[in-house]
């Protein structure tokens, strides 16, 4: 075992892109709560691609309200992102509880060497708890198997910022070096920089042409990769 994996200590992941494929499930959830409030909005995947530029649900719909101001008066924006977000986590959690979307390759079997090893595991995303929570129900993952999960619940300011890596390595009680992150996009990974975690990187569908500059590893999936790659 070389030095790197005695030190260590955690695993702390990233959930959406990077425990399953989650991003188009969001967007059909989107384009649905569009439809529903008699917005004309529609967002392809090209689109949404440039829009997850832009961590948060709430700040997506806000930034692409910027190219279109016309569609809904500025003094009833928050308002009525407020009431859509409601809405567009209702449809998302239905769908994912009910198993709508897997996890992606590898991510179980890591999961499951992490545990047998003894690392502690943790979740730092800028998704809502509920999300968190109706995708581990829909696809086999124990809540109870992750030590802490900071969310935008808990974090406001989201990713690149470093403000939810931060927090789960003040529940953790751990030094940031003692700790890797797993991340599919460069917010994440500038991120998890910013609070000085070593990081490690796989693109999902939507972050293919992420910049992956600062993650000590890039691989396609974690398919075939091992804990001791990973942590190596």
């Amino acid at each position: 075992m070389t030095q790197a994996q005695i030190l260590t200590q955690a695993l702390i992941f990233d959930v959406d892109g990077t425990l399953a494929e989650t991003e188009d499930c969001h967007r059909r959830a989107f384009n649905q709560t569009f439809a529903e409030f008699g917005l004309k909005w529609q967002w392809d995947p090209p689109l949404y691609g440039a829009l997850l530029k832009v961590s948060g649900g709430k700040e997506r719909m806000r930034a692409f309200w910027h190219r279109h101001p016309h569609a809904v008066p500025a003094d009833a924006l928050d308002e009525l992102i407020a009431g859509m977000h409601r809405r567009k986590t209702e449809i998302y959690t239905q769908w994912v509880a009910s198993g709508a979307v897997a996890l992606r390759p590898g991510i179980a079997r890591l999961i499951a060497e992490a545990r047998a090893a003894g690392l502690r595991l943790a979740i730092a995303t800028t998704t809502t708890r509920a999300n968190v929570m109706a995708l581990m129900a829909g696809t086999g993952l124990n809540p109870a198997w992750f030590e802490t999960m900071a969310c935008s619940d808990d974090a406001p300011v989201k990713k690149p910022a470093p403000l939810v890596y931060a927090l789960v390595l003040s529940r953790l009680g751990l030094a940031a070096p003692l700790c890797l992150a797993i991340e599919d996009s460069s917010n994440g990974v500038r991120a998890a920089q910013a609070a000085g975690i070593p990081v490690v990187m796989s693109p999902s569908a939507f972050t293919q042409g992420d910049n992956p500059a600062g993650a000590k590893a890039v691989w396609p999936d974690f398919g075939g990769v091992s804990l001791a790659m990973l942590v190596g």
